[in-house]
């Protein structure tokens, strides 16, 4: 079998997987791994899960497209269950964490246009990422990803993540333009990195003191992945808009741009819209999903094995020379390094058997699925410390 016939977007390991089950996957040879990746944020609830399984077969047994010139129910399932849980009052589905974001980007467009603001601007912040069209690319802050496809969109004003007094300089400079904040609560891809504490509250007062909508892109951070079903609840605020994907499908490919029902009015019939967005195969898995967080009592367990998962690797790496710090919150794990390690997801994957990932060049990204236990945690930190020797 060859690759000549695909794109030379990805440089994949050796590694071809058949069979998942739970927190493990089997490649062609049949042997197992722990996947402490979890399909970067996807498969929260596990590979293969039993409910989710029955869903996929019986739905594609039904009914998998119709379009949204009909009602969908399932479709509305989603959307209550998502709007119950955030405490936000609408959703918009469309297919993946780029078109959500683009979602959200059109309504802050709009929220501006509605003010009167012909040149509206969205504060964003450094070292993020928001997708790969050219709308979240220019939104995004990674010059290996932008490369090639300047000229970027220029409504964006980026300042540091974490810096409420550059937000603040931000307002002075650019006054009335502004009308909207994105960030992500933690940047995963850009090094699992975190705010202080007390930043997205600050940044939510901020923007309700100023007319701005905060957005927050919770595609890696949300269903479950900090301890939280979203990670703006740690801070006890709630955002205008909020962006979701990965997780909601584990593996169905699903996005949603959920919003407060002030700025969702916005859109009206014909202004947006979406072929697949929302139909009845994905709305079902996204459905099953939360329900397996819910009642198998994921955001307990992400919480409690995160925190394990930190002490254990605190514990085992302290005093190494490549460790700069060790970072994270619930079952999103950073360890960044002074030096990039050669082939180190290749070591861990094939010397010790367990998925990893490394992003930004030199952090260790650990992502593994909400339903791993203690002996499973361990076994994570046995790979690490081994991989990096």
């Amino acid at each position: 079998m060859t690759a000549a016939c695909l794109m030379n977007t990805y440089k994949p390991l050796p590694l071809s997987f058949v069979r998942g089950e739970g927190a493990r996957l089997w490649d062609d040879s049949g042997r197992h791994y722990l996947d402490a990746v979890a399909g970067v944020a996807v498969t929260n609830v596990g590979h293969s899960h039993p409910w989710i399984v029955s869903a996929i077969s019986e739905q594609a047994g039904l009914l998998l497209h119709t379009s949204n010139h009909y009602r969908i129910d399932w479709q509305q399932r989603l959307a209550a269950k998502l709007t119950r849980l955030s405490g936000l009052e609408q959703v918009f589905f469309n297919n993946s964490g780029a078109e959500a974001n683009e979602t959200a980007l059109k309504l802050a467009r709009l929220y501006g246009w509605a003010k009167g603001i012909e040149q509206p601007l969205v504060l964003v912040m450094e070292n993020a990422f928001h997708g790969r069209t050219l709308g979240t690319l220019s939104a995004s802050d990674n010059g290996a990803v932008r490369l090639g496809y300047q000229p970027m969109s220029g409504e964006f004003v980026k300042v540091p993540f974490g810096d409420m007094d550059a937000i603040k300089q931000a307002a002075r400079t650019y006054g009335e333009r502004i009308v909207a904040v994105m960030l992500e609560p933690v940047q995963g891809e850009g090094g699992v990195t975190l705010p202080p504490p007390g930043y997205l509250k600050a940044v939510r007062a901020h923007c309700s003191q100023n007319g701005w909508l905060m957005i927050l892109d919770e595609i890696q951070t949300g269903i479950g992945r900090t301890g939280r079903w979203f990670a703006f609840q740690h801070e006890g605020i709630v955002p205008d808009v909020m962006t979701l994907a990965k997780a909601l499908g584990n593996g169905i490919p699903i996005g949603a741009c959920l919003a407060s029902a002030a700025v969702a009015r916005l859109f009206t019939p014909g202004s947006h819209g979406s072929t697949f967005g929302g139909n009845p195969l994905a709305c079902r898995v996204g459905c099953t999903v939360l329900d397996i967080v819910e009642q198998q009592g994921l955001l307990n367990n992400a919480a409690g094995q995160g925190e394990r998962l930190l002490a254990r690797l605190r514990e085992a790496l302290a005093g190494h020379p490549d460790v700069l710090q060790i970072r994270g919150l619930g079952l999103m794990v950073g360890i960044e390094l002074s030096r990039p390690i050669r082939d180190l997801c290749l070591t861990a994957a094939q010397e010790h058997g367990v998925l990893i990932n490394v992003t930004r060049g030199h952090t260790i990204r650990l992502l593994p699925p909400l339903i791993i236990d203690e002996a499973d945690v361990e076994r994570i930190v046995s790979a690490v410390v081994g991989a990096l020797g």
